[in-house]
Protein backbone atom coordinates (compact mmCIF):
# COMPACT_ATOMS: atom_id res chain seq x y z
CA UNK A 1 0.00 0.00 0.00
CA UNK A 2 1.20 3.53 -0.56
CA UNK A 3 1.41 6.33 1.26
CA UNK A 4 -0.97 9.27 0.93
CA UNK A 5 -0.79 13.12 1.97
CA UNK A 6 -3.06 14.24 -1.07
CA UNK A 7 -6.62 15.33 -0.79
CA UNK A 8 -7.70 13.32 -3.33
CA UNK A 9 -7.40 9.89 -4.65
CA UNK A 10 -4.78 9.57 -7.28
CA UNK A 11 -6.35 7.16 -9.21
CA UNK A 12 -9.91 9.16 -9.75
CA UNK A 13 -9.64 12.03 -8.42
CA UNK A 14 -12.62 11.43 -5.19
CA UNK A 15 -11.83 13.85 -2.66
CA UNK A 16 -10.50 12.52 0.33
CA UNK A 17 -13.01 14.29 2.70
CA UNK A 18 -15.59 12.78 0.95
CA UNK A 19 -17.65 10.03 2.19
CA UNK A 20 -16.07 6.66 1.00
CA UNK A 21 -17.53 4.56 -1.36
CA UNK A 22 -17.87 1.24 1.05
CA UNK A 23 -16.44 1.04 4.77
CA UNK A 24 -15.00 -2.12 4.93
CA UNK A 25 -14.45 -1.90 8.66
CA UNK A 26 -13.84 0.20 11.56
CA UNK A 27 -11.69 -0.73 14.50
CA UNK A 28 -11.45 1.18 18.35
CA UNK A 29 -8.12 2.11 19.12
CA UNK A 30 -6.77 3.78 21.98
CA UNK A 31 -6.50 7.09 20.29
CA UNK A 32 -9.20 6.82 18.21
CA UNK A 33 -10.60 4.64 15.30
CA UNK A 34 -8.85 2.92 12.37
CA UNK A 35 -11.34 2.67 9.55
CA UNK A 36 -10.76 0.17 6.54
CA UNK A 37 -12.76 1.95 3.39
CA UNK A 38 -12.85 0.87 -0.54
CA UNK A 39 -12.78 4.54 -2.67
CA UNK A 40 -15.73 3.99 -5.76
CA UNK A 41 -12.48 2.88 -8.02
CA UNK A 42 -11.53 -0.28 -5.96
CA UNK A 43 -8.54 1.70 -3.61
CA UNK A 44 -8.66 0.32 -0.43
CA UNK A 45 -7.59 3.13 1.80
CA UNK A 46 -6.35 3.25 5.75
CA UNK A 47 -7.87 6.50 7.44
CA UNK A 48 -7.47 7.03 11.30
CA UNK A 49 -9.54 8.95 12.94
CA UNK A 50 -8.17 10.62 16.17
CA UNK A 51 -8.44 13.77 17.99
CA UNK A 52 -6.43 15.54 14.93
CA UNK A 53 -9.56 14.65 12.87
CA UNK A 54 -9.64 11.94 9.88
CA UNK A 55 -6.57 11.41 7.43
CA UNK A 56 -5.51 8.41 4.87
CA UNK A 57 -2.18 7.03 5.82
CA UNK A 58 -2.36 4.44 3.13
CA UNK A 59 -3.76 3.27 0.42
CA UNK A 60 -3.84 0.68 -2.07
CA UNK A 61 -4.18 0.38 -6.44
CA UNK A 62 -7.65 -0.11 -7.41
CA UNK A 63 -8.34 -3.58 -7.68
CA UNK A 64 -7.80 -5.48 -11.16
CA UNK A 65 -10.83 -6.61 -12.92
CA UNK A 66 -11.28 -10.02 -13.30
CA UNK A 67 -11.46 -11.86 -17.05
CA UNK A 68 -15.62 -12.53 -17.22
CA UNK A 69 -14.39 -15.89 -18.80
CA UNK A 70 -13.16 -16.55 -14.37
CA UNK A 71 -16.39 -16.91 -13.55
CA UNK A 72 -18.09 -18.53 -16.87
CA UNK A 73 -18.56 -22.63 -15.97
Amino acid sequence: MTSTTGTVCPHCGWPDSAEPFQVVSRHGTAAGRTVWTRCGCGSLQVRVVDDRGMRIVSRSRPAQARPSSAFAR
